[in-house]
């Protein structure tokens, strides 16, 4: 939903309700997972998706439904044989959508969660969607502040306990609870979307391939710096607006830099006295991503510097290089798919195979802890990509 965010902030601001569907649970193959959302708001405009455009039409009819009587509703759509294109998911899998009315005589928290979105302040928004509670009742939880309420004082508490513990991770999905909270009861609902801020993409080397693979990132969703000791080179005026440039040795700047468990680190630089230093670092602390541009040789004797440097047998496993998925890669652009081939894929636990080559769901149950892809190649062979 981040991405529809300004448009429903807007009607918000005006007072103009606006119809909100947003997908609370998936099963098999499902195009698009829990959080996606579509509205429809003033003179039926329409922002958002949330089956990449098997159901919208249907979808669109409810939120219009909603918006003339303000009931809430849980659909769940599924494949049809009969009427799939119209009313099914042709993909094969299942969503289920609560779509509610929202305006700021409906929903008082909405401005503030919107608020804290666009300033990256992490926050959980939890829904009723099922059960002895009132359908779309909504409490916006923060690390330090609570607002909105489920309707019962103890529904709340409980539901605050678990919006706290699964924060950090941003975590969405579906709890159920007793009426008053109890934990080992099931019959409300509720579901739990959580907004962490973007991650970070790290970005090394203030060169063209820089350039692409910072434009790719920006494009998937995360905040993007690049980095380079070169002030000739790192200026903003070579890469993407909303792109921060920083100029500085680049392990000295990773030093500074709080990194997690979804944070990209791209490593560009090739050149021993700047990435052998930031990689021994980037190697010791969190990251789901880490990986480095240059040849076979060049990587073989930047393994055997971080080895002498100190870093062991699995710290050293954790380095994607030489960098990207085998796609015959040659231009700066086509190098920087290939990288983000490769970071879906170590997210999902993608094998990196053409589709017509695998069998069974397309689409994944959930993100593979831990990553899990198989290594399937590089974005290049053994000459330098520079």
């Amino acid at each position: 939903m981040r991405e529809i965010l300004p448009a429903l902030s807007r009607w918000y601001a005006r007072g103009e309700p606006f119809g909100l569907a947003t997908v609370v649970s998936v099963s098999r193959s499902a195009p698009r997972g829990p959080g996606a959302a579509m509205a429809v708001g003033p003179d039926d405009e329409v922002v958002g998706s949330v089956s990449g455009g098997c159901v919208e039409g249907a979808v669109f009819e409810m939120a219009q439904e909603v918006l003339a009587d303000g009931a809430a509703r849980l659909h769940t759509f599924g494949y049809s044989d009969e009427d799939a294109f119209a009313v099914g998911l042709t993909c094969g899998g299942e969503i289920t959508l609560l779509v509610r009315a929202v305006s700021p005589g409906t929903d008082a928290v909405f401005g503030a969660v919107a608020d804290s979105v666009a300033a990256h302040r992490p926050v959980t928004v939890a829904t009723v969607t099922d059960g002895p509670a009132a359908r779309g009742a909504t409490l916006a939880v923060w690390a330090d502040e609570v607002a909105g309420s489920l309707g019962s004082e103890g529904l709340d508490a409980a539901v605050v306990a678990d919006a706290r513990g699964g924060l950090a991770q941003g975590s969405t999905g579906v709890r159920h609870y007793g009426p008053r909270g109890q934990r080992r009861e099931d019959d409300v609902a509720v579901f739990l979307h959580s907004f962490a801020p973007p991650p970070r993409m790290l970005v090394f080397g203030a060169i063209d391939y820089a350039a692409a693979v910072a434009r790719i990132g920006d494009f998937l969703g995360y905040r993007v710096t690049v980095c380079d000791a070169r002030p000739v080179f790192a200026t903003p005026k070579r890469f993407p607006e909303g792109v921060e440039v920083v100029v500085d040795w680049p392990h000295r700047y990773l030093d500074r830099t709080e990194t997690d468990g979804r944070t990209v680190i791209c490593v560009l630089t090739h050149d021993p006295k700047f990435d052998v230093p930031l990689l021994e670092q980037a190697l010791r602390r969190p990251a789901a991503y880490i990986g480095a541009m240059g040849s076979r040789r060049t990587h073989d004797d930047r393994a055997k510097r971080l080895h002498e440097a100190g870093l062991g047998e699995g710290q050293l496993a954790r380095l994607r290089s030489p960098v990207g998925l085998d796609l015959g890669a040659r231009t700066p652009e086509e190098v920087a798919v290939s990288v983000a081939a490769e970071i879906v894929a170590l997210r999902w636990g993608g094998s990196g195979a053409p589709l017509t080559e695998t069998a069974g769901a397309i689409h994944p149950a959930g993100p593979v802890p831990g990553g899990g892809a198989t290594r399937a190649g590089s974005a290049g062979d053994d000459e330098e990509r520079s």
